[in-house]
Protein backbone atom coordinates (compact mmCIF):
# COMPACT_ATOMS: atom_id res chain seq x y z
CA UNK A 1 0.00 0.00 0.00
CA UNK A 2 1.50 3.76 -1.00
CA UNK A 3 2.61 5.39 2.01
CA UNK A 4 0.63 9.18 2.05
CA UNK A 5 1.09 12.30 4.02
CA UNK A 6 -1.29 15.37 3.50
CA UNK A 7 2.22 17.35 3.06
CA UNK A 8 5.03 16.73 1.30
CA UNK A 9 8.26 19.15 1.49
CA UNK A 10 11.09 18.46 -1.52
CA UNK A 11 13.72 20.57 0.09
CA UNK A 12 15.14 20.72 3.32
CA UNK A 13 16.89 24.36 2.78
CA UNK A 14 16.04 27.29 4.15
CA UNK A 15 12.71 27.50 2.90
CA UNK A 16 11.67 24.10 3.45
CA UNK A 17 13.27 24.16 7.28
CA UNK A 18 10.33 26.89 7.77
CA UNK A 19 7.72 24.84 5.94
CA UNK A 20 8.52 22.16 7.72
CA UNK A 21 7.96 23.95 11.25
CA UNK A 22 4.80 25.87 10.10
CA UNK A 23 3.06 22.73 8.53
CA UNK A 24 3.78 20.36 11.32
CA UNK A 25 2.47 23.13 14.05
CA UNK A 26 -1.11 21.15 13.30
CA UNK A 27 -0.79 18.22 14.69
CA UNK A 28 -3.83 16.78 12.91
CA UNK A 29 -1.82 16.66 9.59
CA UNK A 30 1.48 14.72 8.61
CA UNK A 31 4.12 16.65 6.73
CA UNK A 32 7.16 14.55 5.33
CA UNK A 33 10.31 16.67 4.76
CA UNK A 34 12.69 15.15 1.57
CA UNK A 35 16.22 16.15 1.31
CA UNK A 36 18.90 14.93 -1.05
CA UNK A 37 21.94 15.37 0.82
CA UNK A 38 22.75 14.63 4.24
CA UNK A 39 22.68 15.46 7.74
CA UNK A 40 24.02 19.06 8.77
CA UNK A 41 25.96 17.35 11.60
CA UNK A 42 29.57 17.97 10.02
CA UNK A 43 31.54 20.08 12.04
CA UNK A 44 32.36 22.26 8.76
CA UNK A 45 28.92 23.67 8.67
CA UNK A 46 29.36 24.56 12.53
CA UNK A 47 32.24 26.35 11.81
CA UNK A 48 31.56 29.64 9.85
CA UNK A 49 34.72 29.27 8.17
CA UNK A 50 34.52 25.58 6.94
CA UNK A 51 33.10 26.88 3.96
CA UNK A 52 36.45 27.34 2.30
CA UNK A 53 35.93 23.28 2.24
CA UNK A 54 32.19 22.83 1.50
CA UNK A 55 32.21 25.06 -1.15
CA UNK A 56 33.85 22.54 -3.60
CA UNK A 57 32.38 20.11 -7.05
CA UNK A 58 32.20 17.04 -5.38
CA UNK A 59 31.52 17.85 -1.92
CA UNK A 60 28.29 16.00 -0.67
CA UNK A 61 27.08 18.69 1.07
CA UNK A 62 26.48 20.65 -2.53
CA UNK A 63 24.99 20.88 -5.28
CA UNK A 64 27.65 21.58 -8.45
CA UNK A 65 26.41 22.97 -11.90
CA UNK A 66 28.44 24.62 -14.76
CA UNK A 67 26.34 27.49 -16.01
CA UNK A 68 27.55 29.80 -19.11
CA UNK A 69 27.56 33.34 -18.07
CA UNK A 70 27.06 34.76 -21.20
CA UNK A 71 28.75 35.73 -24.47
CA UNK A 72 32.54 35.87 -24.70
CA UNK A 73 32.45 34.64 -20.96
CA UNK A 74 33.74 31.34 -19.75
CA UNK A 75 31.75 29.03 -18.03
CA UNK A 76 31.86 29.07 -14.14
CA UNK A 77 30.82 26.71 -11.41
CA UNK A 78 27.64 27.27 -9.70
CA UNK A 79 27.16 25.81 -6.14
CA UNK A 80 24.06 25.05 -4.46
CA UNK A 81 23.61 23.64 -0.75
CA UNK A 82 23.19 20.21 -0.53
CA UNK A 83 21.92 18.85 3.38
CA UNK A 84 19.40 19.31 6.14
CA UNK A 85 19.82 23.39 5.81
CA UNK A 86 20.14 23.61 2.04
CA UNK A 87 22.22 26.83 1.19
CA UNK A 88 21.69 28.10 4.68
CA UNK A 89 24.33 25.01 5.60
CA UNK A 90 27.10 26.01 3.47
CA UNK A 91 26.76 30.00 2.57
CA UNK A 92 28.86 32.45 3.48
CA UNK A 93 26.08 33.89 6.47
CA UNK A 94 25.70 37.45 5.16
CA UNK A 95 22.17 38.53 6.47
CA UNK A 96 20.42 40.75 4.47
CA UNK A 97 16.89 41.39 3.49
CA UNK A 98 16.72 43.11 0.53
CA UNK A 99 15.07 46.92 0.47
CA UNK A 100 11.35 47.78 1.00
CA UNK A 101 11.05 48.99 -2.16
CA UNK A 102 11.84 45.64 -3.30
CA UNK A 103 8.84 44.04 -2.42
CA UNK A 104 6.42 46.82 -3.09
CA UNK A 105 7.67 46.83 -6.44
CA UNK A 106 6.58 43.54 -6.58
CA UNK A 107 3.05 44.18 -4.87
CA UNK A 108 3.00 47.35 -7.79
CA UNK A 109 3.20 44.52 -10.59
CA UNK A 110 0.52 42.97 -9.03
CA UNK A 111 1.54 40.32 -6.63
CA UNK A 112 -0.64 41.54 -4.05
CA UNK A 113 0.05 40.91 -0.44
CA UNK A 114 3.92 40.62 -1.20
CA UNK A 115 4.39 43.69 -0.19
CA UNK A 116 6.95 45.58 2.51
CA UNK A 117 4.22 45.34 4.41
CA UNK A 118 3.69 41.70 4.78
CA UNK A 119 7.31 40.60 4.17
CA UNK A 120 8.94 42.99 6.59
CA UNK A 121 6.65 41.62 9.23
CA UNK A 122 8.13 38.32 8.50
CA UNK A 123 11.57 39.42 8.79
CA UNK A 124 11.10 40.99 12.26
CA UNK A 125 9.04 38.04 13.43
CA UNK A 126 11.58 35.76 12.69
CA UNK A 127 14.49 37.48 13.97
CA UNK A 128 16.23 37.35 17.22
CA UNK A 129 18.82 40.02 16.41
CA UNK A 130 21.72 41.18 18.75
CA UNK A 131 21.22 44.65 18.38
CA UNK A 132 17.58 44.47 19.83
CA UNK A 133 14.36 45.32 18.40
CA UNK A 134 13.30 48.34 16.38
CA UNK A 135 10.23 49.35 13.96
CA UNK A 136 11.96 47.06 11.52
CA UNK A 137 14.24 44.63 13.46
CA UNK A 138 13.05 41.62 15.40
CA UNK A 139 13.97 39.73 18.54
CA UNK A 140 12.74 36.37 20.11
CA UNK A 141 12.35 34.98 16.80
CA UNK A 142 13.86 31.73 15.84
CA UNK A 143 16.89 32.96 13.60
CA UNK A 144 20.14 34.43 15.41
CA UNK A 145 21.25 37.46 13.98
CA UNK A 146 24.86 38.98 14.96
CA UNK A 147 26.61 42.10 14.37
CA UNK A 148 31.02 41.57 13.55
CA UNK A 149 32.90 42.15 15.87
CA UNK A 150 33.87 45.91 16.08
CA UNK A 151 37.01 47.76 16.85
CA UNK A 152 39.04 45.93 13.63
CA UNK A 153 41.33 48.33 12.71
CA UNK A 154 41.09 47.74 8.87
CA UNK A 155 37.47 47.72 8.71
CA UNK A 156 37.25 50.52 10.85
CA UNK A 157 39.84 52.51 7.95
CA UNK A 158 37.52 51.27 4.96
CA UNK A 159 33.99 51.88 6.98
CA UNK A 160 35.77 55.73 7.37
CA UNK A 161 36.69 55.77 3.81
CA UNK A 162 32.84 54.92 2.34
CA UNK A 163 31.76 58.23 4.95
CA UNK A 164 34.78 59.68 3.22
CA UNK A 165 33.30 58.60 0.27
CA UNK A 166 29.78 60.28 0.76
CA UNK A 167 28.14 56.82 3.07
CA UNK A 168 27.35 57.44 6.53
CA UNK A 169 28.27 54.62 9.22
CA UNK A 170 25.42 52.57 10.48
CA UNK A 171 24.96 50.32 13.08
CA UNK A 172 22.97 48.16 11.48
CA UNK A 173 23.21 47.78 7.72
CA UNK A 174 20.03 46.45 7.11
CA UNK A 175 17.92 49.45 8.79
CA UNK A 176 15.49 50.72 6.34
CA UNK A 177 17.01 54.29 5.43
CA UNK A 178 20.65 52.29 5.39
CA UNK A 179 19.24 49.97 2.71
CA UNK A 180 16.92 53.15 1.09
CA UNK A 181 19.39 55.41 1.10
CA UNK A 182 22.64 54.57 1.40
CA UNK A 183 24.88 53.41 4.90
CA UNK A 184 28.20 51.38 5.66
CA UNK A 185 29.21 49.39 8.58
CA UNK A 186 29.89 45.83 10.37
CA UNK A 187 28.45 43.03 8.64
CA UNK A 188 25.21 41.28 10.15
CA UNK A 189 25.37 37.45 10.01
CA UNK A 190 23.45 34.58 10.80
CA UNK A 191 25.94 33.24 13.51
CA UNK A 192 25.62 33.22 17.53
CA UNK A 193 28.41 31.90 19.74
CA UNK A 194 31.11 32.31 17.27
CA UNK A 195 29.18 29.12 15.27
CA UNK A 196 26.87 29.17 12.30
CA UNK A 197 23.25 29.61 12.93
CA UNK A 198 21.47 28.40 9.88
CA UNK A 199 17.51 27.22 8.71
CA UNK A 200 17.69 23.93 10.18
CA UNK A 201 19.20 25.31 13.71
CA UNK A 202 16.51 27.87 13.74
CA UNK A 203 13.11 25.95 12.35
CA UNK A 204 13.98 22.75 12.37
CA UNK A 205 16.16 21.14 15.19
CA UNK A 206 13.98 22.73 17.59
CA UNK A 207 10.80 20.54 16.10
CA UNK A 208 12.18 17.43 15.41
CA UNK A 209 10.61 15.49 17.49
CA UNK A 210 7.31 16.21 16.34
CA UNK A 211 5.15 12.87 15.74
CA UNK A 212 3.54 14.53 13.10
CA UNK A 213 6.90 15.40 11.32
CA UNK A 214 9.06 12.55 9.33
CA UNK A 215 12.47 13.76 8.18
CA UNK A 216 13.98 11.86 4.89
CA UNK A 217 17.73 12.44 4.36
CA UNK A 218 19.83 10.90 1.12
CA UNK A 219 16.60 10.77 -0.86
CA UNK A 220 16.30 12.44 -4.36
CA UNK A 221 13.26 13.29 -5.43
CA UNK A 222 13.32 12.64 -9.17
CA UNK A 223 9.37 13.73 -10.52
CA UNK A 224 5.94 14.83 -9.49
CA UNK A 225 3.23 12.05 -10.47
CA UNK A 226 0.13 13.09 -11.61
CA UNK A 227 -3.28 11.89 -12.09
CA UNK A 228 -4.82 14.23 -14.61
CA UNK A 229 -3.65 17.34 -13.54
CA UNK A 230 -3.51 16.68 -9.87
CA UNK A 231 -0.25 15.59 -8.10
CA UNK A 232 -0.95 12.69 -6.27
CA UNK A 233 2.43 11.20 -5.51
CA UNK A 234 6.64 12.17 -5.67
CA UNK A 235 9.28 9.42 -7.06
CA UNK A 236 11.96 9.00 -4.59
CA UNK A 237 15.53 7.75 -5.29
CA UNK A 238 17.53 6.53 -2.33
CA UNK A 239 19.57 3.34 -1.09
CA UNK A 240 16.28 1.42 -1.11
CA UNK A 241 15.31 2.30 -4.48
CA UNK A 242 13.33 4.23 -6.45
CA UNK A 243 10.02 4.54 -5.04
CA UNK A 244 6.59 6.65 -4.57
CA UNK A 245 5.37 8.53 -2.11
CA UNK A 246 1.29 9.28 -2.04
CA UNK A 247 0.22 12.99 -1.78
CA UNK A 248 -3.40 13.92 0.49
CA UNK A 249 -3.15 17.69 0.03
CA UNK A 250 0.10 19.07 -1.37
CA UNK A 251 3.21 18.76 -2.14
CA UNK A 252 5.14 22.26 -1.91
CA UNK A 253 8.65 22.43 -4.30
CA UNK A 254 11.68 24.20 -2.00
CA UNK A 255 14.40 22.93 -4.06
CA UNK A 256 15.46 25.86 -5.02
CA UNK A 257 15.60 27.90 -7.98
CA UNK A 258 17.66 25.56 -10.11
CA UNK A 259 16.16 22.37 -8.63
CA UNK A 260 12.66 23.22 -8.54
CA UNK A 261 12.37 24.54 -12.29
CA UNK A 262 14.65 20.82 -13.18
CA UNK A 263 11.81 19.10 -11.10
CA UNK A 264 8.68 20.47 -12.77
CA UNK A 265 9.84 20.12 -16.10
CA UNK A 266 11.20 16.58 -15.55
CA UNK A 267 6.98 15.64 -14.32
CA UNK A 268 6.13 17.59 -17.46
CA UNK A 269 5.20 21.56 -16.37
CA UNK A 270 7.32 23.35 -18.34
CA UNK A 271 7.60 24.35 -22.13
CA UNK A 272 5.57 21.91 -23.97
CA UNK A 273 8.28 22.29 -27.67
CA UNK A 274 11.20 21.08 -24.79
CA UNK A 275 9.15 18.36 -22.66
CA UNK A 276 7.35 16.92 -26.32
CA UNK A 277 11.11 17.25 -27.85
CA UNK A 278 12.51 15.13 -24.99
CA UNK A 279 9.36 12.40 -25.09
CA UNK A 280 8.12 13.57 -21.54
CA UNK A 281 4.53 13.84 -21.83
CA UNK A 282 2.99 17.53 -21.40
CA UNK A 283 1.22 17.65 -17.87
CA UNK A 284 0.91 21.39 -18.28
CA UNK A 285 2.25 24.11 -21.22
CA UNK A 286 3.89 26.86 -18.74
CA UNK A 287 6.15 28.76 -21.13
CA UNK A 288 8.36 29.93 -18.12
CA UNK A 289 9.14 27.44 -16.30
CA UNK A 290 12.87 28.22 -16.07
CA UNK A 291 13.14 31.03 -17.68
CA UNK A 292 13.71 34.82 -16.15
CA UNK A 293 16.60 33.35 -14.08
CA UNK A 294 18.24 36.85 -11.94
CA UNK A 295 21.71 36.53 -10.55
CA UNK A 296 24.28 39.04 -9.32
CA UNK A 297 27.28 39.33 -11.08
CA UNK A 298 30.28 39.70 -8.15
CA UNK A 299 33.28 41.65 -8.83
CA UNK A 300 35.36 40.98 -6.45
CA UNK A 301 38.64 43.91 -6.26
CA UNK A 302 41.65 42.86 -4.00
CA UNK A 303 44.43 45.02 -3.21
CA UNK A 304 47.53 44.44 -1.56
CA UNK A 305 47.51 45.99 2.12
CA UNK A 306 50.32 46.30 4.69
CA UNK A 307 48.43 44.79 7.79
CA UNK A 308 45.18 44.33 8.65
CA UNK A 309 44.94 41.04 6.72
CA UNK A 310 43.82 37.58 8.15
CA UNK A 311 45.83 35.75 4.82
CA UNK A 312 48.48 34.44 7.38
CA UNK A 313 45.25 32.92 9.48
CA UNK A 314 44.36 30.36 6.99
CA UNK A 315 47.66 28.67 6.33
CA UNK A 316 50.51 27.06 7.99
CA UNK A 317 50.90 27.63 11.74
CA UNK A 318 48.47 30.42 11.13
CA UNK A 319 45.42 28.44 10.46
CA UNK A 320 46.87 25.80 13.28
CA UNK A 321 46.29 28.82 15.56
CA UNK A 322 42.73 29.51 14.22
CA UNK A 323 41.51 26.75 14.40
CA UNK A 324 42.58 26.12 18.09
CA UNK A 325 40.71 29.27 19.13
CA UNK A 326 37.90 28.22 17.22
CA UNK A 327 37.74 24.66 19.32
CA UNK A 328 39.05 26.36 21.93
CA UNK A 329 37.56 29.20 22.32
CA UNK A 330 34.71 29.87 19.46
CA UNK A 331 36.81 33.15 18.85
CA UNK A 332 39.02 34.16 16.00
CA UNK A 333 38.78 34.38 11.89
CA UNK A 334 37.14 30.76 12.07
CA UNK A 335 34.40 32.56 13.45
CA UNK A 336 33.88 34.89 10.53
CA UNK A 337 31.23 35.29 7.67
CA UNK A 338 32.28 35.86 4.28
CA UNK A 339 31.75 39.81 5.00
CA UNK A 340 33.01 41.44 8.01
CA UNK A 341 31.98 44.87 7.13
CA UNK A 342 30.12 46.01 4.24
CA UNK A 343 26.42 48.34 3.25
CA UNK A 344 24.61 49.79 0.33
CA UNK A 345 25.99 52.89 -2.03
CA UNK A 346 24.97 54.76 -4.74
CA UNK A 347 27.70 54.45 -7.45
CA UNK A 348 26.24 57.22 -9.47
CA UNK A 349 24.12 60.93 -9.07
CA UNK A 350 20.90 61.03 -9.11
CA UNK A 351 19.83 57.41 -8.11
CA UNK A 352 16.63 57.35 -5.85
CA UNK A 353 18.55 54.44 -4.16
CA UNK A 354 21.38 52.48 -3.52
CA UNK A 355 22.14 50.65 -6.58
CA UNK A 356 25.20 48.24 -5.16
CA UNK A 357 26.13 46.36 -2.12
CA UNK A 358 29.68 46.44 -0.96
CA UNK A 359 31.09 43.19 0.87
CA UNK A 360 34.44 44.32 2.75
CA UNK A 361 36.87 40.76 3.07
CA UNK A 362 39.54 40.56 4.88
CA UNK A 363 41.56 38.47 2.55
CA UNK A 364 42.36 38.04 -0.79
CA UNK A 365 42.59 34.81 -2.93
CA UNK A 366 44.79 33.62 -5.93
CA UNK A 367 43.28 31.17 -8.32
CA UNK A 368 41.67 30.88 -12.18
CA UNK A 369 38.17 30.10 -10.37
CA UNK A 370 38.19 26.20 -10.59
CA UNK A 371 41.17 26.28 -7.87
CA UNK A 372 41.63 29.03 -5.57
CA UNK A 373 43.72 29.41 -2.64
CA UNK A 374 44.54 32.30 0.10
CA UNK A 375 47.02 34.65 -1.25
CA UNK A 376 50.02 34.38 0.74
CA UNK A 377 50.94 37.61 1.60
CA UNK A 378 48.42 40.44 2.95
CA UNK A 379 45.66 41.17 0.87
CA UNK A 380 41.87 42.92 1.19
CA UNK A 381 39.33 42.20 -0.98
CA UNK A 382 36.42 44.89 -1.84
CA UNK A 383 33.64 43.18 -4.07
CA UNK A 384 29.91 44.11 -5.28
CA UNK A 385 27.33 43.98 -7.37
CA UNK A 386 25.21 45.70 -8.82
CA UNK A 387 21.75 45.07 -7.15
CA UNK A 388 19.22 45.12 -9.63
CA UNK A 389 20.22 43.12 -12.54
CA UNK A 390 17.84 43.36 -15.44
CA UNK A 391 19.72 40.70 -17.42
CA UNK A 392 17.47 37.49 -17.27
CA UNK A 393 19.39 33.81 -18.37
CA UNK A 394 17.40 30.54 -18.14
CA UNK A 395 17.76 26.86 -16.58
CA UNK A 396 16.49 24.09 -19.20
CA UNK A 397 16.83 19.99 -18.61
CA UNK A 398 18.54 18.57 -21.28
CA UNK A 399 17.56 15.08 -20.82
CA UNK A 400 15.11 12.43 -19.10
CA UNK A 401 17.41 11.45 -16.58
CA UNK A 402 17.14 13.16 -13.33
CA UNK A 403 20.68 12.68 -12.63
CA UNK A 404 22.19 14.41 -15.68
CA UNK A 405 22.46 18.24 -14.91
CA UNK A 406 20.38 21.52 -16.57
CA UNK A 407 21.62 23.72 -18.88
CA UNK A 408 21.99 27.01 -16.74
CA UNK A 409 22.63 29.78 -18.75
CA UNK A 410 23.29 32.83 -16.64
CA UNK A 411 23.22 35.66 -19.96
CA UNK A 412 25.00 38.10 -17.44
CA UNK A 413 25.56 41.83 -18.81
CA UNK A 414 22.65 41.31 -21.92
CA UNK A 415 20.73 43.96 -20.74
CA UNK A 416 22.77 48.03 -21.51
CA UNK A 417 21.31 48.76 -17.66
CA UNK A 418 23.85 45.93 -16.05
CA UNK A 419 26.78 46.80 -17.93
CA UNK A 420 26.43 50.53 -16.80
CA UNK A 421 26.14 49.81 -13.70
CA UNK A 422 29.00 47.31 -13.62
CA UNK A 423 31.22 49.97 -14.98
CA UNK A 424 29.70 52.50 -12.12
CA UNK A 425 31.06 49.97 -9.78
CA UNK A 426 34.28 49.60 -10.34
CA UNK A 427 34.63 53.05 -10.22
CA UNK A 428 33.60 53.32 -7.31
CA UNK A 429 35.35 51.13 -5.46
CA UNK A 430 38.47 52.27 -6.71
CA UNK A 431 37.26 55.82 -5.48
CA UNK A 432 36.79 53.84 -1.94
CA UNK A 433 40.07 52.75 -2.01
CA UNK A 434 42.18 55.94 -2.83
CA UNK A 435 40.23 57.74 0.51
CA UNK A 436 42.50 58.96 2.94
CA UNK A 437 41.41 56.97 5.54
CA UNK A 438 42.70 54.01 3.74
CA UNK A 439 45.91 55.45 2.49
CA UNK A 440 47.96 54.01 5.35
CA UNK A 441 46.82 50.39 4.35
CA UNK A 442 46.60 50.20 0.78
CA UNK A 443 49.89 49.27 -1.61
CA UNK A 444 47.88 48.50 -4.40
CA UNK A 445 45.37 47.15 -6.99
CA UNK A 446 45.70 43.56 -7.49
CA UNK A 447 42.78 42.64 -9.52
CA UNK A 448 41.17 43.65 -11.99
CA UNK A 449 44.22 45.87 -12.07
CA UNK A 450 44.81 49.52 -12.95
CA UNK A 451 45.48 48.46 -16.23
CA UNK A 452 41.62 48.18 -17.18
CA UNK A 453 40.44 52.14 -17.34
CA UNK A 454 38.14 52.94 -19.86
CA UNK A 455 34.28 51.45 -19.92
CA UNK A 456 35.26 48.96 -22.36
CA UNK A 457 37.79 47.89 -20.28
CA UNK A 458 36.57 47.65 -17.20
CA UNK A 459 33.94 45.76 -19.08
CA UNK A 460 36.63 43.43 -20.30
CA UNK A 461 37.36 43.03 -16.40
CA UNK A 462 33.94 42.34 -15.38
CA UNK A 463 33.68 39.53 -18.34
CA UNK A 464 37.03 37.93 -17.20
CA UNK A 465 36.90 38.03 -13.36
CA UNK A 466 32.80 38.42 -13.04
CA UNK A 467 31.41 35.64 -10.71
CA UNK A 468 27.96 34.32 -9.35
CA UNK A 469 27.03 35.25 -5.97
CA UNK A 470 25.20 32.10 -5.23
CA UNK A 471 21.87 34.38 -5.77
CA UNK A 472 20.40 32.65 -8.62
CA UNK A 473 16.27 33.08 -8.59
CA UNK A 474 13.42 33.88 -10.67
CA UNK A 475 12.85 30.89 -12.43
CA UNK A 476 9.53 29.84 -11.63
CA UNK A 477 8.21 33.87 -11.16
CA UNK A 478 5.09 34.45 -9.47
CA UNK A 479 2.56 36.59 -10.45
CA UNK A 480 -1.19 37.48 -11.23
CA UNK A 481 -0.29 37.17 -14.99
CA UNK A 482 -1.38 33.42 -16.67
CA UNK A 483 1.73 33.49 -17.57
CA UNK A 484 3.29 33.62 -14.41
CA UNK A 485 4.64 29.89 -13.01
CA UNK A 486 3.23 30.55 -9.78
CA UNK A 487 -0.14 32.27 -8.63
CA UNK A 488 -0.03 34.73 -5.49
CA UNK A 489 -0.73 32.31 -3.24
CA UNK A 490 2.45 30.41 -4.71
CA UNK A 491 0.11 27.38 -6.64
CA UNK A 492 1.66 25.95 -9.77
CA UNK A 493 -0.49 27.64 -12.55
CA UNK A 494 -2.46 24.91 -14.29
CA UNK A 495 -2.29 21.67 -12.27
CA UNK A 496 -3.88 21.25 -8.33
CA UNK A 497 -2.28 19.92 -5.17
CA UNK A 498 1.15 21.70 -5.91
CA UNK A 499 3.05 24.96 -4.73
CA UNK A 500 6.44 26.36 -4.99
CA UNK A 501 8.09 28.08 -1.90
CA UNK A 502 12.00 29.48 -2.46
CA UNK A 503 13.26 32.08 -4.60
CA UNK A 504 12.78 30.61 -7.79
CA UNK A 505 9.05 32.65 -7.37
CA UNK A 506 10.57 35.91 -6.52
CA UNK A 507 9.22 38.30 -9.55
CA UNK A 508 12.41 40.08 -9.55
CA UNK A 509 15.82 39.83 -7.41
CA UNK A 510 15.72 41.60 -4.27
CA UNK A 511 19.13 44.09 -3.38
CA UNK A 512 21.26 41.74 -1.58
CA UNK A 513 21.72 38.55 -0.06
CA UNK A 514 18.58 35.77 -1.36
CA UNK A 515 18.94 33.36 2.27
CA UNK A 516 16.66 35.90 4.71
CA UNK A 517 14.72 36.35 1.44
CA UNK A 518 13.94 32.59 1.24
CA UNK A 519 12.98 32.33 4.61
CA UNK A 520 10.39 35.10 4.79
CA UNK A 521 9.22 34.15 1.81
CA UNK A 522 8.26 30.85 3.26
CA UNK A 523 6.68 32.86 6.21
CA UNK A 524 4.27 34.25 4.02
CA UNK A 525 3.47 31.58 2.29
CA UNK A 526 3.66 29.21 5.84
CA UNK A 527 0.37 32.32 6.56
CA UNK A 528 -0.98 31.32 3.48
CA UNK A 529 -1.75 28.23 3.22
CA UNK A 530 -2.45 27.78 7.60
CA UNK A 531 -4.09 30.85 7.69
CA UNK A 532 -1.92 31.67 10.68
CA UNK A 533 -0.59 35.26 10.56
CA UNK A 534 3.25 35.98 12.14
CA UNK A 535 3.27 37.51 15.41
CA UNK A 536 1.08 34.10 16.95
CA UNK A 537 3.60 32.60 19.13
CA UNK A 538 5.94 29.85 17.88
CA UNK A 539 8.37 27.14 19.02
Amino acid sequence: MLKTYDYIIVGAGSAGCVMANRLSHNPGVSVLLIESGPEHSSPLISMPRGIGKLLAAGNPHVWDYQASRGEGMADELWLKGRAIGGSSSVNGMVYVRGAPADYDAWEAQGCEGWGWKDIGRQFVALEDHQLGSAQWRGTGGPLKVSIHPANDELCDAVIAAAGQAGIPRVADTNDVDAVGHGGFGYQPQTTWGGQRFSAAKAFLDPVRDRPNLTVMTASTVQRIEFEGDRAVAVQVRNTSGLHSIGIRREAVLCAGAIETPKLLQLSGIGPAELLSGLGIQVVSDSANVGRNLREHLYIAMQYRVTRGSFNHCFAGFGLVRSLLNYFVRKKGPMTHAAHEAGGFVKTRTGLERPDAQIGVSLYSMLGDGNRVMIDKEPGLTLGGYFLQPQSQGEIRIQSTDPAVPPLIDANYLSAEIDRVAGVALVRWLRRLAAQPALKPFIVAELTPGIEAQTDEQILGALRHYGQTAFHVSGTCRMGADTDSVVDLQLKVRGVKGLRVVDTSVMPTLVSGNTNAPAMAIAMRAAEIITGRLEGAAHP
